[in-house]
């Protein structure tokens, strides 16, 4: 499970609660770092470092690099043994950091960061530290920058758990049933970063402009439902004959139309008068062209 946690790389964010603590497992994923060859930077916030370090062996904590903020975290004692510019500056810090090769950041914890630091300012910190391999260009799996944070879930409300779950590549939420530790973890789909920009018409099947020729032709076609003067009711100089058929019943006459026109053939019409029965009217009648 340890590797499946890191494979992914950027924020890893480790959600427990009073019942189900999470920083042994935070100490797990730290200790599968350090015997993979990375150095790991610790931002120690609720722990003292001597009792974050009880547990490795020398070989673990001689690759730990522990930043102490538990002892002074406002440097208040000025003594010198504080970070210098206390926790937002500590972070930064380990943005800047020039240290070759694959890295772990681990922060023990998020909460403490969270009741000292505006979340808004603390997101766009750990976004810039979990995207360091991005900053110059493509990097390879084993120059990835894990970040790994404890976030105790019962101390915060839902708008800063729902902004640090958004960044998180991989969130695990520890829990249990009957005395028996679970861990449920989501795992997210690294956003892919384009390194050249692409012509979305490259691979279509079909052709989005018109030449010369094409619309040419395509402006002189008459559409069905498009109006013109061939389809136009009334003298026409065509040769092609028009009918216009109208039903009536047999004793119907024409003075509902007074100007009915009938047929038109080489630009003659006939017309019937109101009054008149129309020839179509009469039993047995046959169309035909005038």
């Amino acid at each position: 499970m340890l590797e499946s946690l890191l494979a992914l790389g950027g924020l890893v964010l480790l959600r427990d609660s009073v019942e189900w603590e999470g920083r042994s497992l935070l100490k797990a994923l730290i200790k599968k770092s350090a015997l993979c060859g990375e150095q790991v930077h610790i931002l120690g916030c609720e722990v003292s470092e001597e009792e974050f370090r009880e547990g490795f062996d020398s070989s673990i904590n001689s690759r730990l690099v522990y930043h102490d903020l538990f002892r002074d975290p406002l440097n208040w004692s000025k003594t010198g043994e504080a970070l210098p510019g206390g926790p937002l500056e500590a972070l930064r810090a380990l943005c800047r950091r020039t240290d070759p090769g694959p890295v772990t950041i681990a922060l023990d914890s998020l909460s403490w960061l969270l009741l000292h630091l505006p979340c808004t300012t603390l997101c766009q910190t750990l976004h810039a530290l979990s995207h360091q391999d991005s900053c110059h260009g493509d990097s390879s799996p084993g120059e990835q920058v894990h970040v790994l944070g404890l976030l105790h879930e019962e101390l915060h409300g839902p708008g800063p758990l729902g902004a640090l779950s958004s960044l998180a590549q991989t969130e695990v939420t520890l829990s249990g049933v009957m005395g028996q530790a679970s861990a449920h973890i989501l795992y997210r789909r690294p956003q892919q970063r384009p390194t050249h920009q692409t012509d979305p018409t490259t691979h279509l099947t079909f052709n989005l402009h018109l030449s010369k020729k094409e619309r040419e032709a395509k402006d002189s076609l008459t559409l069905p439902f498009q109006f013109s003067s061939e389809k136009a009711l009334g003298p026409s100089s065509t040769d092609v004959p028009k009918v216009i058929w109208a039903w009536v019943e047999p004793d119907q006459t024409l003075e509902k139309w007074p100007c009915l026109q009938a047929a038109v053939l080489r630009g003659q019409e006939a017309r019937w008068t109101a009054g008149s029965t129309a020839p179509w009217a009469e039993p047995g009648y046959q169309p035909h062209f005038l």
